[in-house]
């Protein structure tokens, strides 16, 4: 193949990955579909795998999470808004404004070119033009940008990190100006790739030797034991350790909920809300695969998914069950030495895996504290005397949170908070525990460990 031959294969492949890009960006938006599962479908059915998977991926987050920046310096030189312009215009738009901003290894050239053919293909060849002068401008004035009004802390946040204004005044209110600004800049960062070490298989010594054999890059934890941190791994379920059920994938947040319970082999344990089944896999670790563990969710697809991984793992002590949190079962009453509600929430702890949370209408979150209050209630019921009760969830809101467990605990004089202790940088809590990315290097994430009275 001649240099011409090859600089046309390679502009071909990074044109499929903006394309796929595209589709996904558009699915988002039409049919309200998550980002990485859209994303996983898309890649799929378009076969881009290595790079032109990367690139895809990396393009898709960094439109969703610096979506509303990006719209910002458009809008500086268009004479349209972009949510104005008509579809696919705006992803067009902000695909090649974030390769221009953010993604120093794609020639500006490229990003302007690439994404006229975008606007081409999407049989929107009159924008091209359009297209093409909106990001020229952006590329020569990408190092004296319009500068985003100040005057308004909370707008000012809410355009430079791409976060909803009402949230950015929640986290000014709970965190001050300085550290608000660091969880909004860590929810546009990339979380680590975390797994925790399957002890009925391996030791975290000889899977940290597997892995680099494969080529994979692997640390510890900086301080949750039983976790690595992975990087150049590539399709994770194609390595043999993978197959092989010897590692679980899991953010080290969720790890600590069976390290805070203390579950041991023998006991009864209940996960009300286990789906993808990551608390349940981790509870029968700590529990050596001896007792019995019952993860229930409301819809059979997703516990087919926890048998699926349980099989994989090689964990025989859990059975699934379909059943709605809020509903009681008499059979159930006082059974459980251990009783887990991972509870649904807005997620607004797990923005940088999930950029598109952000963009959630703060009226459906609004409703969750009556649902997630109706479950704690419901699952305290199953705890045996003396037994534990779990609350968690992927947020920092303490009306999700904190406001939950407080009232639970004003209505259950049987059940009170029982302090644990966790590794630094968390050491001695009350019996609850907010974690922050920021300030953790986890999800964001509440655990609330209760006792009911003998």
């Amino acid at each position: 193949m001649n240099p011409a031959d090859k600089k046309t294969g390679a502009a071909r492949q990074a044109a499929s990955a903006r394309e796929t890009a595209l589709r996904v960006l558009v699915s988002c938006r039409t049919n309200g579909a998550w980002a990485d599962a859209a994303l996983k479908a898309q890649l799929s059915r378009d076969g881009l795998s290595g790079p032109d998977a990367a690139l895809c991926s990396r393009i898709v987050y960094g439109v969703m999470q610096n979506r509303m920046l990006l719209d910002f310096y458009i809008g500086a030189y268009c004479s349209q808004k972009p949510e104005h312009l008509q579809p696919p215009l705006p992803e067009i738009l902000r695909i090649g404004a974030y390769q221009i901003l953010f993604l120093e290894k794609v020639p500006d050239s490229a990003a302007v070119n690439t994404s006229v053919e975008l606007a081409k293909l999407a049989k929107r060849g009159q924008a091209s033009g359009l297209v093409n002068a909106v990001l020229r401008k952006i590329a020569q004035n990408k190092n004296a940008l319009p500068a985003i009004p100040d005057r308004d802390e909370a707008q000012y946040l809410s355009i430079r990190y791409s976060h909803p204004k009402w949230l950015v005044k929640r986290l000014l209110a709970l965190l001050g100006r300085e550290e608000a600004e660091a969880f909004l800049a860590a929810d546009n960062g990339i979380a680590p790739l975390t797994v925790q070490v399957n002890p009925l298989k391996t030791t975290v010594e000889t899977l940290t030797a597997e892995l680099t054999q494969s080529g994979v890059t692997v640390r510890p934890h900086p301080w949750v034991p039983g976790c690595l941190e992975l990087s150049g791994s590539g399709d994770l379920t194609r390595l043999p350790a993978f197959q092989a059920g010897k590692f679980l994938v899991q953010d080290p947040a969720a790890r600590l909920v069976s390290l805070i319970t203390d579950m041991k082999p023998g006991q009864k344990v209940l996960d009300v809300c286990a789906a993808p089944g990551g608390k349940s896999f981790g509870a029968a670790f700590a529990m050596e695969d001896r007792g019995a563990i019952l993860a229930c969710d409301l819809h059979e697809n997703k516990l087919k998914r926890i048998r699926e991984g349980a099989a994989r793992l090689g964990l025989g002590c859990i059975e699934t069950a379909a059943a709605d949190g809020r509903k009681r079962n008499p059979d159930w009453a006082d059974r459980f030495d251990v009783v887990l509600v991972d509870a649904p929430c807005s997620g607004l702890g797990i923005i940088r895996k999930k950029p598109d949370t952000r963009y959630k209408k703060p009226d459906d979150l609004f409703t969750l504290p009556v649902v997630q209050a109706a479950i704690l209630d419901n699952a305290a019921a199953y705890v045996r005397p003396g037994g534990i009760l779990v609350y968690s969830t992927c947020t920092i809101l303490p009306e999700e949170n904190e406001q939950i467990t407080d009232a639970f605990l004003a209505e259950h004089p049987d059940f009170s908070r029982e302090s644990f202790t966790l590794p630094q940088p968390v050491g001695e809590t009350d019996g609850q525990l907010t974690l922050w990315p920021q300030r953790h290097g986890t999800d964001g994430f509440y655990i609330c460990r209760m006792r009911r009275q003998i």
